[in-house]
């Protein structure tokens, strides 16, 4: 069984499109999951969510989908400046005035994880589990730095064992460690990295009799697009930068 798996699109439809079509040009796809941020920072909420819609691709909730659809205070974002809080705010007001009511409604209805048996909930193999951030919280990071001890209660938290996986997204930098047997795997962002490849990623996971393998795909998109989309929602230039760079802007 192999999956696609693909997170943080944060309302870059032009990435989305071009991740979609590489998984559809590749051909060997049994089923491709979302796992959350849809929207924010970028331009194109609605048309983001209708693609998946109009595809069936099943997801999760991020921090960002349950604060919009909730209309929580705050998307529920890590800022590391003054600067990134004034942003965070800004995109964050603009999605909710951006988004249609049929999104909000669809972003409402996401669950907040989901458990995959690729080998059939018959059998007693391998699981896949699908959170944002952790699973206990969408807003908590799950970033490369933390201890394996920390990997083992978020395993133990939902029950995992060896040979099976939790994938997450949320941080934005793609990552893979195996601890106790158990594959800890950060999906990347197809909409906005922060690794400092500005590309489109996503990963792709195939589950065999005898063991998970993961491999992770950069794809460049129409990014002078999606520029020029932020550009005429009236959105800071500090997200063209951020965009451009991978998530590597200088000046914030």
């Amino acid at each position: 069984m192999r999956y696609a798996l693909i997170s943080d699109i944060h309302a870059n439809v032009q990435a989305l499109d071009a991740v979609l079509a590489d998984i559809d040009a590749r051909g060997d796809v049994d089923a491709v999951y979302h796992l959350g941020d849809l929207v924010g920072y970028s331009s194109s909420p609605d048309e983001v969510v209708e693609r998946l819609r109009a595809r069936a691709i099943a997801g999760i909730a991020g921090n960002y989908d349950s604060t919009v659809a909730t209309d929580y205070k705050h998307c529920g974002c890590k800022s590391e400046s003054v600067r990134q809080e004034e942003l965070a705010h800004i995109s964050y007001e603009y999605t909710r005035g951006a988004v249609s009511a049929t999104t909000k409604r669809f972003l409402a209805g996401l669950p907040f994880s989901l458990d995959l048996r690729p080998h059939g909930g018959h059998a007693s193999g391998p699981r896949l589990v699908l959170v944002h951030g952790t699973p206990t919280l969408n807003t908590v990071y799950f970033t490369e730095d933390r201890p394996d001890d920390f990997c083992r209660k978020m395993a133990a938290s939902v029950g995992l064992k060896a040979g099976d996986m939790l994938a997450f997204g949320h941080t934005h930098k793609p990552w893979h460690r195996v601890v106790d047997g158990i594959h800890f795997v950060n999906t990347g962002s197809v909409g906005r990295p922060k690794d400092g490849d500005w590309r489109a990623g996503y990963l792709r996971v195939s589950f065999s009799e005898m063991a998970a393998e993961v491999e992770f795909v950069r794809v460049p998109y129409d990014i002078d697009a999606t520029v020029a989309g932020v550009r005429a929602a009236g959105l800071p230039e500090d997200f063209v930068a951020f965009l451009q760079t991978g998530g590597k802007p200088t000046t914030i």
